[in-house]
Protein backbone atom coordinates (compact mmCIF):
# COMPACT_ATOMS: atom_id res chain seq x y z
CA UNK A 1 0.00 0.00 0.00
CA UNK A 2 1.59 3.52 -1.14
CA UNK A 3 1.14 5.76 1.61
CA UNK A 4 2.08 9.80 1.25
CA UNK A 5 0.82 12.40 3.49
CA UNK A 6 -0.90 15.41 2.25
CA UNK A 7 1.93 18.29 1.85
CA UNK A 8 4.53 15.72 1.93
CA UNK A 9 6.66 17.82 -0.20
CA UNK A 10 5.56 21.26 0.24
CA UNK A 11 2.16 23.38 1.97
CA UNK A 12 2.12 26.45 0.16
CA UNK A 13 0.05 29.14 2.42
CA UNK A 14 -2.25 31.38 0.39
CA UNK A 15 -4.33 34.73 1.59
CA UNK A 16 -6.87 35.14 -1.20
CA UNK A 17 -9.52 37.10 -1.13
CA UNK A 18 -12.71 36.17 -0.14
CA UNK A 19 -15.05 36.82 -3.06
CA UNK A 20 -13.27 34.62 -5.45
CA UNK A 21 -12.45 31.05 -6.54
CA UNK A 22 -10.43 30.54 -9.59
CA UNK A 23 -6.88 30.54 -7.67
CA UNK A 24 -6.88 27.35 -5.54
CA UNK A 25 -8.55 25.11 -8.58
CA UNK A 26 -5.40 26.12 -10.45
CA UNK A 27 -2.80 25.73 -8.38
CA UNK A 28 -4.20 21.91 -7.94
CA UNK A 29 -4.71 21.71 -11.55
CA UNK A 30 -0.86 22.51 -11.39
CA UNK A 31 0.21 20.67 -8.15
CA UNK A 32 2.83 17.55 -8.74
CA UNK A 33 1.99 15.51 -5.82
CA UNK A 34 3.13 15.70 -2.45
CA UNK A 35 1.88 19.71 -2.51
CA UNK A 36 -1.00 21.16 -1.30
CA UNK A 37 -2.61 24.49 -0.72
CA UNK A 38 -3.80 25.74 2.95
CA UNK A 39 -6.25 28.84 2.14
CA UNK A 40 -7.17 31.29 4.19
CA UNK A 41 -9.80 34.17 2.93
CA UNK A 42 -9.61 38.50 3.24
CA UNK A 43 -12.55 40.37 2.50
CA UNK A 44 -12.45 42.56 -0.72
CA UNK A 45 -15.80 44.40 -1.18
CA UNK A 46 -14.62 45.62 -5.35
CA UNK A 47 -11.72 45.83 -7.13
CA UNK A 48 -11.05 49.77 -6.68
CA UNK A 49 -8.54 51.39 -5.51
CA UNK A 50 -9.61 52.30 -2.33
CA UNK A 51 -10.97 49.12 -1.11
CA UNK A 52 -7.30 47.11 -2.80
CA UNK A 53 -5.52 49.80 -0.69
CA UNK A 54 -6.87 47.85 2.55
CA UNK A 55 -5.18 44.74 1.63
CA UNK A 56 -1.87 45.25 3.07
CA UNK A 57 -3.38 45.39 6.26
CA UNK A 58 -5.61 42.66 5.84
CA UNK A 59 -2.92 40.82 5.15
CA UNK A 60 -0.59 41.01 7.95
CA UNK A 61 -3.95 40.11 9.94
CA UNK A 62 -4.26 36.97 7.39
CA UNK A 63 -0.37 36.00 8.03
CA UNK A 64 -0.83 35.46 11.70
CA UNK A 65 -3.66 32.72 11.12
CA UNK A 66 -1.34 31.15 8.55
CA UNK A 67 2.02 30.64 10.72
CA UNK A 68 -0.10 28.53 12.67
CA UNK A 69 -0.42 26.09 9.77
CA UNK A 70 3.21 23.88 8.84
CA UNK A 71 3.19 25.86 5.69
CA UNK A 72 6.25 26.34 3.88
CA UNK A 73 5.82 29.61 2.21
CA UNK A 74 3.05 32.28 2.71
CA UNK A 75 1.04 33.66 -0.33
CA UNK A 76 -0.84 37.62 -1.22
CA UNK A 77 -2.41 36.16 -3.68
CA UNK A 78 -4.18 38.98 -5.15
CA UNK A 79 -2.29 40.99 -7.82
CA UNK A 80 -3.60 43.98 -7.87
CA UNK A 81 -3.65 44.17 -3.52
CA UNK A 82 0.06 44.77 -3.70
CA UNK A 83 0.72 46.89 -6.80
CA UNK A 84 -1.59 49.72 -6.16
CA UNK A 85 0.57 51.38 -3.99
CA UNK A 86 3.87 51.10 -5.62
CA UNK A 87 6.72 48.96 -6.33
CA UNK A 88 8.04 49.82 -2.89
CA UNK A 89 4.99 49.20 -0.87
CA UNK A 90 4.83 45.54 -2.32
CA UNK A 91 8.31 45.39 -1.12
CA UNK A 92 7.07 46.82 1.98
CA UNK A 93 4.43 44.41 2.83
CA UNK A 94 6.40 41.40 1.85
CA UNK A 95 9.03 42.54 4.73
CA UNK A 96 6.01 42.83 7.02
CA UNK A 97 4.42 39.62 6.38
CA UNK A 98 7.83 38.13 7.49
CA UNK A 99 8.09 40.01 10.05
CA UNK A 100 4.80 38.54 11.42
CA UNK A 101 5.30 34.88 9.93
CA UNK A 102 7.73 33.60 12.12
CA UNK A 103 10.76 32.74 9.70
CA UNK A 104 8.35 31.21 6.89
CA UNK A 105 8.77 33.02 3.49
CA UNK A 106 6.13 35.22 2.61
CA UNK A 107 5.21 36.75 -1.52
CA UNK A 108 3.27 38.63 -3.14
CA UNK A 109 1.69 37.55 -7.04
CA UNK A 110 2.84 41.12 -7.85
CA UNK A 111 6.42 40.80 -7.08
CA UNK A 112 6.23 36.74 -8.22
CA UNK A 113 5.39 38.13 -11.77
CA UNK A 114 8.02 40.42 -11.87
CA UNK A 115 10.67 37.82 -10.72
CA UNK A 116 8.84 35.44 -13.90
CA UNK A 117 9.66 37.72 -16.22
CA UNK A 118 12.73 39.08 -15.42
CA UNK A 119 14.07 35.16 -15.41
CA UNK A 120 12.09 35.07 -19.01
CA UNK A 121 14.01 37.81 -20.01
CA UNK A 122 11.33 40.15 -20.94
CA UNK A 123 11.72 44.10 -21.50
CA UNK A 124 9.09 45.10 -22.86
CA UNK A 125 5.32 43.86 -22.06
CA UNK A 126 1.75 43.95 -22.95
CA UNK A 127 -1.08 43.41 -19.63
CA UNK A 128 -3.87 41.67 -20.31
CA UNK A 129 -6.26 42.75 -16.84
CA UNK A 130 -9.84 42.06 -15.43
CA UNK A 131 -9.37 45.56 -14.13
CA UNK A 132 -11.27 49.25 -14.54
CA UNK A 133 -9.04 52.41 -15.48
CA UNK A 134 -7.76 53.27 -12.23
CA UNK A 135 -6.76 50.03 -11.25
CA UNK A 136 -4.81 49.31 -14.80
CA UNK A 137 -2.68 52.61 -14.24
CA UNK A 138 -1.84 51.65 -11.28
CA UNK A 139 -0.63 48.31 -12.36
CA UNK A 140 1.01 50.02 -15.89
CA UNK A 141 2.69 52.40 -12.78
CA UNK A 142 4.14 49.43 -10.78
CA UNK A 143 5.72 47.14 -13.67
CA UNK A 144 7.42 50.70 -15.25
CA UNK A 145 9.08 51.30 -11.38
CA UNK A 146 10.02 47.76 -11.58
CA UNK A 147 12.11 47.90 -14.88
CA UNK A 148 9.42 47.29 -17.69
CA UNK A 149 8.38 49.34 -20.50
CA UNK A 150 4.53 48.28 -20.81
CA UNK A 151 4.09 48.84 -24.67
CA UNK A 152 0.04 48.28 -24.15
CA UNK A 153 -2.37 47.01 -21.50
CA UNK A 154 -5.97 46.84 -21.55
CA UNK A 155 -8.62 45.43 -19.20
CA UNK A 156 -12.33 44.46 -19.22
CA UNK A 157 -13.79 46.81 -17.09
CA UNK A 158 -14.82 44.78 -14.57
CA UNK A 159 -15.03 46.01 -10.75
CA UNK A 160 -16.54 42.55 -8.56
CA UNK A 161 -14.82 39.50 -7.52
CA UNK A 162 -18.08 37.46 -8.77
CA UNK A 163 -18.11 39.22 -12.47
CA UNK A 164 -13.93 38.67 -12.72
CA UNK A 165 -13.95 35.17 -11.89
CA UNK A 166 -16.97 33.83 -13.92
CA UNK A 167 -14.86 35.10 -17.04
CA UNK A 168 -14.71 32.29 -19.60
CA UNK A 169 -11.41 31.33 -21.09
CA UNK A 170 -12.60 32.37 -24.23
CA UNK A 171 -13.03 36.20 -22.88
CA UNK A 172 -9.43 35.59 -21.61
CA UNK A 173 -7.63 34.05 -24.50
CA UNK A 174 -9.43 37.00 -26.74
CA UNK A 175 -8.09 39.72 -24.30
CA UNK A 176 -4.43 38.25 -24.36
CA UNK A 177 -4.23 37.77 -28.02
CA UNK A 178 -6.04 41.79 -28.52
CA UNK A 179 -3.39 43.33 -26.20
CA UNK A 180 -0.34 41.83 -28.00
CA UNK A 181 1.72 43.66 -30.29
CA UNK A 182 4.56 43.28 -32.78
CA UNK A 183 6.93 45.50 -30.32
CA UNK A 184 6.16 43.77 -26.75
CA UNK A 185 8.33 40.89 -25.97
CA UNK A 186 5.58 38.93 -24.43
CA UNK A 187 2.57 39.05 -22.55
CA UNK A 188 1.16 38.81 -19.05
CA UNK A 189 -2.33 38.36 -17.63
CA UNK A 190 -2.83 39.47 -14.47
CA UNK A 191 -5.27 38.97 -11.46
CA UNK A 192 -5.76 36.30 -9.54
CA UNK A 193 -9.32 35.84 -10.20
CA UNK A 194 -8.97 35.16 -13.68
CA UNK A 195 -8.37 31.67 -15.68
CA UNK A 196 -5.50 31.38 -17.58
CA UNK A 197 -3.66 27.79 -16.93
CA UNK A 198 -5.42 25.85 -19.75
CA UNK A 199 -4.53 28.78 -22.77
CA UNK A 200 -1.26 29.74 -21.62
CA UNK A 201 0.62 26.67 -24.09
CA UNK A 202 -1.94 27.25 -27.05
CA UNK A 203 -1.59 31.61 -26.66
CA UNK A 204 2.50 31.21 -26.31
CA UNK A 205 2.42 28.86 -30.10
CA UNK A 206 0.17 30.86 -31.88
CA UNK A 207 1.84 34.51 -30.52
CA UNK A 208 5.53 32.76 -30.73
CA UNK A 209 6.39 34.68 -27.42
CA UNK A 210 6.48 33.85 -23.17
CA UNK A 211 3.08 34.27 -21.80
CA UNK A 212 3.12 34.45 -18.29
CA UNK A 213 -0.13 34.88 -15.69
CA UNK A 214 -0.92 36.35 -12.39
CA UNK A 215 -1.22 32.21 -10.93
CA UNK A 216 0.99 30.48 -13.14
CA UNK A 217 3.85 32.95 -12.05
CA UNK A 218 2.55 32.92 -8.26
CA UNK A 219 3.07 28.81 -8.26
CA UNK A 220 6.29 28.96 -10.12
CA UNK A 221 7.37 31.20 -7.52
CA UNK A 222 6.10 29.38 -4.32
CA UNK A 223 7.79 26.08 -5.50
CA UNK A 224 11.04 27.58 -6.06
CA UNK A 225 10.82 29.00 -2.69
CA UNK A 226 10.09 25.15 -1.39
CA UNK A 227 12.68 24.11 -3.46
CA UNK A 228 10.89 21.55 -5.86
CA UNK A 229 12.36 21.62 -9.00
CA UNK A 230 10.01 19.64 -11.30
CA UNK A 231 9.90 20.57 -14.73
CA UNK A 232 6.07 20.98 -15.67
CA UNK A 233 4.67 20.78 -18.70
CA UNK A 234 0.98 22.26 -20.19
CA UNK A 235 1.26 25.06 -18.27
CA UNK A 236 3.74 27.87 -20.08
CA UNK A 237 7.05 28.06 -20.71
CA UNK A 238 7.67 29.76 -17.55
CA UNK A 239 7.35 26.52 -15.34
CA UNK A 240 9.90 25.15 -17.33
CA UNK A 241 12.06 27.07 -15.66
CA UNK A 242 12.70 25.55 -12.02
Amino acid sequence: MKDSSYGARAKLGLIYPAPGWVMEPEFYQMSPEGVITCTTRISLEETSEKHLSKMGKQALEATKILREAPVDVIILGCTSGSFIGGAQYDLDIIKSMEVISGGVPCITTSRAAVDALNTLGLKKIAIATPYIKEVNEKCKSFFTESGFEVVNIKGLGLLHDAEIDSQSLETIYKLAREVDTTEADGVAILCTGVRSIPILEKLEQELGKPVISAIQATFWKALRICGIKDELTKYGSLLRYM
